[in-house]
């Protein structure tokens, strides 16, 4: 946990230092991947660029203390179901600006509330309802990503805050972003 914390705190120094440079978006990669390592509900090594398995989270709480660990609400939660919690781009030109549409269900014994959805970067832009989602209920999220002047290969994560437990889950997508005359 302690350690989870520390990573986490890193990548959110990294993140605040901009978007620009493949190699820092490398490891920023690899260290969410060494955080869902930690937290057993990632990929055995943390250079892949993998989907954490479906129905599993990676969480944080910046709202709690390193010596108060996050609390599981009691009663009926919501839960994320997610078909695809990666999407690659493949190659695309610099410049290009796609979207992909993460499409999920509400598996869980209560309403489904997103409170927030921030990417690791500008140039990744996600749209998500603001209206509850039933029990049983579907959604969208949309993430839509700028590839003008991101060279090299990029790997995005989109962090949606809900009502759910953990109270954080995981999106990403990645492209491989060539310059027009390659």
């Amino acid at each position: 946990m302690k350690t989870e914390k520390i990573l986490l705190g890193v990548l959110t120094v990294v993140f605040t230092a901009g978007c620009g440079n493949a190699e820092l978006e490398s490891r920023i990669t690899k260290l969410e991947g060494r955080v869902a390592v930690l937290e057993g509900k990632g990929v055995a090594s943390a250079d892949r660029a993998q989907p954490i398995a479906a129905g599993n989270t990676v969480s944080s709480s910046s709202a709690s203390t390193p010596s108060e660990p996050e609390v599981k609400p009691e009663g009926p939660l919501p839960s994320f179901s997610f078909a695809e919690e990666l999407h690659d781009f493949g190659t695309i030109k610099d410049g290009d600006v796609v979207e992909h549409v993460f499409g999920f269900t509400n598996d869980g014994e209560a309403p489904l509330i997103i409170s927030d959805a921030k990417a690791t970067c500008g140039c990744t832009v996600p749209e998500w309802p603001k209206e509850p989602i039933p029990i049983g209920g579907s959604g969208e999220v949309k993430v839509r990503f700028n590839s003008k002047n991101k060279p090299g290969n990029q790997n995005k994560t989109v962090t949606l805050t809900a009502n759910t437990w953990p109270t954080t889950h995981r999106i990403r997508i990645k492209a491989n972003v060539v310059k027009e005359d390659e």
